[in-house]
């Protein structure tokens, strides 16, 4: 039995004080304060901390541009560094520095410099040489009117700065700021277009390719669902503005469009809110519908650029500012770059299949669910409601599968009473092998497969951990990792709840929807399915999710449980997602968290708790051959990835039973192609390029 006691006071560490705290900030922070006290003593000495200094005859010497560079002045990018154009600029250019400042505490003073100079000096040189080009080639209004500016201001390498930081954010905070970046200095750009919004751009666009820290894909389908909801939501916004506010940008000037009516706004706004919570819900009608009017948007952008250009001079400046030309060209480029988003992420939008098989009508998720609720289930039954399974209606039940690869992958044992699922499973295999298919069950129990035909093979996927919880208590030696983790959460403070995800509050999703996403962020691979679910899945009425919490209201991790039905009632749950927060301050938050759980169920009456089966997991005899060969490789090739073996370790702390779940096939010759169809129900958002990403970070950490 733990005790607990608490360390001599003599012996506890003396916690810094406030002040020296304070220095070492200042210590691990002098080159960004160094800059700042240098742009300020130049902005006294110039007097720019008072006086515009873009009205000064000394921006002539020291600011910075194509002009000045065309005339030999090839210190002004240094020193133009240094001077701000007019007062109220110190204020953003200051705060603007705060990410160099941010970069300088977490990764040293040289990586910070070397941010800031090489992205200030690469923003000027290269808005002279890209404003040159442009105006040499053609009579571009914008690009003759940006060849005679000069400027001055750090901004360029405040920008950089702020890039190099957002690429070293956790996931998914590090794709929302590369997103928030780069909206910001693409509509500064369209919309303003001063010589120092093309700075900003070509700062941001340096980092982006160095640090190729900008993947999309590496995030889960929740998050690139709602990254593609808030664009459509801000490219409405901007659209609507710019058809009734006059802007100006590289593309000329327009004014407010006079025949726009209230009616036309409103119209506008509804239309994409519709398409918008279509695509927040995983519509692929909204897909295809937003994938068309960007289209669109493109297509008309293009056709009034090229007519733009071929006009006759005398008539283009009226004839834009009626048609709308700027808005449209400025437009167009936010929706080719919302466009190429959504089709990188196409694959979280999918068509909902009816299915083929059974008789009619097609089951729904809902008699599905009844289903379940009124005959009961397996510990996996309840991932059959999941999104992406069809169901085959048997003469008694419902079989939940998914088609692949030529494959119906049956998820678990059919659904029904339990004196006909054999006979559902023997009407399932014969109307897959009707439809011209491979049948095949997965996680499937003995049950199942004692009543499938005798040529039928069958290996172990997995071994289902089950922990009985009448009389469940934790005392004894086999039950200490478990008891020591409640006894510290008592001392940490750590609270336990166990409840429904659309119950928490919003800061508590907030949180939960983090943690998450940094998993998956820091992972090569995208989330997988199949029998793993996601917070989509978890936020179930259903379901339920067990938190712990801080007192100050910090999430150090959760669980998220399935329901097990008898006949009529819920009999036990088993767990689905367990996450932790990185850099969490409680490190057995999951084996609090699971054992607490369990009390919960055994005090509400439940009979048993199922910790699941970590797929790829099991020993296989040697005569398994084929599937066991492969699964067995995938296993070695995931583990560090997924760590599907450390999980199952993890859960022989609460010492469950075991139940065997099989992969059941008709014969050997089928394998190839059920392997196929694993690894897409598995992995259904993978690409080629992050298979191959993975490849390279096993290899690393095997080295």
């Amino acid at each position: 039995m733990e005790t607990d006691t608490l360390p001599d006071a003599a012996a506890a560490p003396t916690r810094p004080s406030r002040v020296a705290r304070t220095l070492g900030v200042l210590r691990r922070t002098a080159a960004t304060w160094t800059l700042i006290v240098a742009i300020l003593v130049v902005g006294v000495i110039s007097g720019a901390l008072w006086s515009p200094f873009a009205d000064s005859p000394a921006l002539g010497i020291w600011g910075y541009g194509l002009p000045a560079l065309e005339e030999g002045r090839w210190w002004t990018p240094v020193t133009g560094t240094f001077l701000v154009d007019a007062p109220w600029v110190y204020v953003p250019m200051l705060l603007g520095l705060v990410g160099m400042l941010v970069l300088e505490y977490r990764c040293g003073a040289r990586v910070a410099l070397g941010y800031f100079w090489v992205g200030q000096l690469f923003a000027v040189l290269g808005a002279a040489l890209l404003i040159w080009l442009a105006s040499f080639v053609t009579d571009w209004d914008w690009a003759q009117d940006m060849a005679t500016i000069l400027d001055v201001g750090a901004s360029g390498g405040a920008f950089a700065c702020l890039a190099a930081l957002a690429g070293r954010l956790p996931s998914p905070w590090r794709l929302r700021a590369w997103l928030v970046l780069l909206g910001v200095v693409i509509v500064g750009f369209l919309f303003i277009g001063s010589l120092a919004d093309v700075e900003h751009l070509l700062a941001v666009l340096l980092v982006l390719v160095v640090d190729r820290s900008f993947q999309p894909r590496r995030t889960t389908v929740r998050e690139q669902r709602l990254i593609a909801f808030v664009g459509l939501l801000a490219f409405g916004a901007i659209s609507i503005v710019a058809a009734v506010v006059p802007i100006v940008g590289p593309v000329g000037s327009t004014v407010a469009l006079e025949d726009s009516t209230p009616w036309d706004n409103v119209i506008n706004t509804v239309l994409v809110l519709i398409v918008a919570d279509g695509i927040r819900r995983a519509r692929r009608w909204a897909w295809l519908v937003a994938m068309v009017q960007l289209g669109l948007n493109v297509l008309a952008a293009l056709l009034l650029y090229v007519l733009y250009l071929l006009a006759d001079d005398s008539v283009v400046s009226e004839t834009a500012q009626q048609l709308g030309v700027t808005t449209e060209i400025a437009t167009g480029v936010l929706a080719l770059c919302l466009l190429v988003y959504l089709i990188v992420i196409r694959r979280a939008f999918r068509w909902r299949r009816k299915s083929p098989l059974g008789a009619a009508p097609s089951p729904t998720r809902d008699e599905v669910a009844d289903m379940i609720r009124q005959h009961g289930g397996g510990t996996l039954s309840w991932m059959t409601t999941w999104e992406g399974m069809a169901y085959a209606r048997t003469t008694h039940g419902i079989v939940a599968y998914q088609r692949r690869a030529g494959v119906a992958l049956a998820l678990a044992d059919p659904l029904g009473p339990a004196d006909t699922r054999a006979q559902s499973a023997r009407e399932f295999i014969e109307m897959v092998e009707h439809a011209g298919l491979v049948p095949c069950f997965f996680s499937a129990s003995e049950p199942t497969r004692a009543a499938l035909p005798e040529p039928w093979g069958a290996l172990i996927v997995a071994d289902d951990t089950i922990v009985d919880l009448p009389g469940l208590a934790y005392t004894g030696k086999r039950w200490n990792s478990v008891r020591t983790s409640i006894n510290r959460a008592g001392r940490d403070e750590i609270d336990f709840h166990l409840g429904t995800l659309k119950d928490e509050p919003w800061g508590v999703q907030a949180q939960l929807d983090v943690i998450s996403g940094q998993w998956v962020g820091d992972k090569d691979l995208p989330e997988m399915r199949f029998t793993l679910g996601t917070l989509d899945e978890a936020a179930d009425r259903e379901a339920r999710v067990a938190i712990a919490k801080t007192t100050k209201g910090d999430v150090e991790g959760f669980l998220s449980w399935l329901p097990i039905y008898g006949e009529g009632a819920i009999r036990g749950w088993t767990l689905d997602l367990m996450r932790r927060r990185d850099g969490g301050t409680f490190p057995p938050v999951m084996e609090y968290l699971i054992g607490m759980s369990a009390v919960a169920f055994r005090d509400e009456g439940a009979e048993i708790m199922s910790l699941s089966g970590a797929p790829l997991t099991h020993e296989y005899p040697p005569e398994a051959d084929l599937i066991a060969t492969l699964s067995t490789r995938l296993a070695d090739m995931l583990e560090p990835v997924y760590g599907f073996k450390s999980l199952h370790r993890f859960k022989q702390k609460f010492n469950p039973r075991h139940e065997t779940l099989f992969l059941l096939y008709r014969d050997a010759g089928d394998l190839p192609r059920i392997g196929r169809a694993l690894t897409g129900a598995f992995l259904p958002d993978a690409t080629l390029g992050q298979f191959a990403r993975a490849g390279l970070d096993i290899v690393r950490k095997k080295d």
